[in-house]
């Protein structure tokens, strides 16, 4: 690969005016629906509730201060596999900090850490001198948002996992820990799997666990775990559709939301809904509503709606994802949260060294956004225990 492909070169967000202008506009030409009488969420978001969110995107939602915020932290790209790479990277000021790759989900960007990113680069200046330093790498992944369009088939979770090293070795990272959830949840594991002589600590959320088989692992089970693993049926049975229509049909759902900002954000407001902390009535009540729409207004703006999309075609048709596999051997952290977060310890030890366990009674699928400062003192905890 030449030079030029593998250099780090400089990022800055830019967003044409004709775009906002655009977006503006097919936001207020909405052709909108009437819910059947007596309706709500359980058949999906509801449109007056919509159409206050999209009047806000189309009002008041002031992407170029966004922009600013995100442009305020460093960013670059480099091209892996022939594929652009768009990360923020903030190295600590101290000298014991330890490299920290962090892996977001969806829906997500790398803006969902941007909350994490002073506590844990410099925690002195954050009230907590003695807390554990370091240097962060916050990829967007390959396919969405700055990261994409993929141009290329064959994004899966290894494919990702592999160029993620690759631009941890460029950033002069021998030896780094890595947090994800989400997709991170997938990706961060198999990059430690894959590449375990460079990674010397995984910690997740929202990591996916599955019954062993073995009855006395079932049959010791406590209340909660029984409840968690009721709740992941219910959501496989009523709760997976998404998933399913993105890992068997992307492109026909790209279409729908590629041509339509509000179907773009329907179908992640949901999402926010369902799976932040349940005490919440509504997603903003959990994640700001700024936050939210920073997400769908990257996805949109970057017209990665297909290649998001195709991440699970990928996945699901990775021959190698559910294959039978040793067990991992760096150790590992899991931080449950409340909402959509079903793992397991029992199920988890059999696939993963799991050497850090915590359980939080607030928070849901999205902790960066949702507690940060939980998330944040979990990851500390954890990496705190691990030899450098």
């Amino acid at each position: 690969m030449s030079s030029e492909n593998t250099a780090i070169r400089p990022f800055t967000i830019d967003i044409a005016q004709t775009d906002l202008d655009d977006l503006r506009t097919r936001l207020t030409r909405t052709r909108w629906i009437d819910d059947a009488p007596g309706t709500g969420w359980e058949r999906g978001v509801p449109t007056a509730y919509l159409r206050e969110l999209t009047a806000y995107w189309a009002e008041k939602f002031d992407w170029r201060a966004i922009e600013s915020r995100l442009n305020a932290q460093p960013q670059f790209t480099t091209v892996v596999d022939d594929q652009r790479l768009h990360f923020l990277h903030v190295r600590s000021t101290r000298q014991d900090a330890t490299p920290l790759l962090l892996v977001h989900g969806w829906p997500g960007t790398a803006a969902d850490f941007l909350d994490l990113i002073g506590p844990l680069a410099d925690p002195a200046a954050h009230g907590d001198p003695e807390a554990p330093a370091f240097h962060l790498v916050i990829p967007t992944l390959p396919g969405h948002g700055f990261s994409g369009p993929v141009t290329e088939t064959g994004w899966h979770d290894g494919k990702v996992a592999g160029a993620l090293a690759e631009l941890m070795a460029r950033l002069g990272y021998d030896r780094y820990g890595v947090h994800g959830g989400d997709h991170g949840a997938f990706v961060a594991p198999r990059l430690a799997r894959e590449h375990a002589d460079h990674v010397l600590g995984v910690h997740v959320n929202a990591l996916v666990t599955f019954p062993t088989g073995d009855p006395a692992d079932m049959a010791a089970l406590t209340d909660a775990e029984r409840r968690r693993l009721a709740a992941m049926k219910d959501f496989q049975d009523n709760g997976s559709a998404y998933m399913q229509l993105a890992g068997s049909r992307p492109h026909t759902l790209a279409q729908l939301l590629v041509d339509s900002p509000v179907a773009q954000l329907a179908w992640i407001v949901e999402k926010y809904r369902e799976w932040t902390d349940a005490t919440h009535e509504l997603p903003e009540q959990a994640i700001d509503l700024d936050q939210i729409l920073t997400t769908v207004t990257i996805y949109w703006l970057t017209d990665t709606a297909r290649s998001v999309a195709d991440y699970y075609y990928e996945r699901f048709h990775d021959r190698t994802m559910f294959a039978p596999k040793p067990k991992g051997t760096v150790p590992t952290g899991v931080a449950v949260f409340t909402t959509a977060d079903f793992a397991i310890r029992a199920f988890a030890e059999k696939a993963h060294n799991i050497t850090h366990w915590s359980e939080f009674y607030s928070g849901g699928h999205f902790p960066a956004l949702e507690v940060p400062d939980l998330l944040v003192g979990d990851i500390r905890e954890f990496f705190a225990t691990l030899e450098h």
